[in-house]
């Protein structure tokens, strides 16, 4: 049984730059996460929709919305506790953080985006946006002031810059850390609400839950694989994350759920124990196979891995859950088709690939600058 899954991924990041935080909100999901502010419809609809990579490039719905339901002014509380006041819709918005950056494309409100973070490279148009990051970790808040914004859009992994952004005078809202589809649903609705975009934002959650739905069925009669998704220097994506909610839709059992929640470092001996039997990375040729101890489990000794893109996988926003499902529940489907002898050995399909060498604290620090 042996599945080589590579679907194209994205301009390289530092993986465990998306996922060790303690909180993302907008990036990859952390370790225990508050709630979102307002609840939204998570339930998952039926009609089955298909997406790819560059699918994120297309507005899902126009940037309107009905006045009466979705006018101003506006105050919502937010994940800090505070009430964000805006007298009317915003035209200038930055977001501090990619998943929100990609969730304002969604709803098409790009055109109204004026900065975003070097991790957003990546979505259509965003060369031509402000690039508001720091020389180092998170945002220059000297850039984020420049771009003269009526709304900063902060997800959780800003947490530490928020205060400083207010204090110069900007309205900022802050999202609290998404690790489930519910969250990013949730999240996809009171960003809707703050751009007055509702009506795009519930289309936009509309085709992710169908989606989701669509993909659950596809993999409801397999045999889930047992999967771990490794960060570098034995950092993994443990239990109540962003990942390990697209793991299970997408047909695995994240090994690492059941030893701890976040993004825990474990020993050699404990990935041992775990043996996963396919690995999900974001780098095609998978160089993590070839070392200790992933070697040594049956997914290194069979050579059972996804290839993930990384700009999805890493993300929680609505078409990060729309690609990467998909891509990991067809290989699965592929690899349980080698286990039946119905399929062929090597077959190619998508996935994602990992940084072998990460330094841990880097890891940690980066990550929380992705969401």
């Amino acid at each position: 049984m042996r599945l080589r899954s590579v679907l194209g991924t994205a301009p390289s990041v530092f993986v465990a730059a998306l996922l060790v935080t303690s909180a993302l909100a907008g990036g990859v999901a952390a370790a225990p996460p508050s709630e979102q502010p307002a609840a939204a419809n998570a339930d998952h609809a039926t009609a089955v929709v298909s997406a790819g990579p560059g699918d994120e490039t297309t507005p899902q719905a126009s940037d309107d919305a009905a006045p009466d339901a979705c006018g101003f002014p506006l105050e919502l509380t937010d994940s800090t506790g505070t009430t964000v006041t805006l007298d009317e819709r915003p035209e200038r918005i930055v977001t501090t953080n990619p998943s929100a950056a990609q969730t304002l494309w969604e709803v098409g409100a790009r055109d109204r985006v004026v900065g975003v973070t070097q991790f957003a490279a990546y979505l259509d148009g965003a060369g031509e946006k402000t690039d508001v990051s720091a020389e180092g970790l998170g945002v220059s808040v000297e850039r984020v002031v420049n771009a003269e914004p009526d709304l900063v859009l902060a997800p959780n992994a800003s947490a530490d810059q928020v205060a400083d952004l207010r204090e110069q005078g900007l309205t900022v809202y802050h999202f609290s850390a998404a690790t489930s589809v519910g969250d990013i649903a949730e999240k996809t609705t009171t960003t809707g609400r703050l751009v007055g975009s509702c009506e795009a934002a519930a289309a936009t959650n509309e085709e992710m839950n169908a989606s989701v739905a669509a993909v659950e069925n596809r993999t409801a009669e397999i045999d889930r694989p047992a999967a771990l998704y490794p960060l570098g220097d034995g950092f993994v994506a443990g239990g109540n994350t962003f990942i390990n909610e697209i793991m299970q839709i997408g047909g695995v059992d994240n090994v690492a759920a059941d030893v701890g929640d976040g993004y825990p470092q474990l020993s050699n001996e404990v990935i041992l124990e775990t043996d996963p039997e396919l690995i999900v990375v974001t780098d095609p040729d998978a160089p993590i196979l070839d070392e200790k101890p992933y070697v040594s489990t049956t997914a290194g000794i069979e050579n059972n891995y996804v290839v993930l893109d990384e700009n999805y996988l890493n993300q929680p926003a609505p078409r990060s859950v729309i690609v990467t499902t998909d891509q990991l529940a067809t290989a699965v489907q592929n690899l349980d088709d080698d286990a039946d002898g119905t399929g062929e050995t090597g077959t190619q399909a998508p996935g994602f690939g990992v940084a072998a060498a990460v330094l841990a604290t880097l890891a940690v620090a980066l990550r929380a600058r992705r969401e």
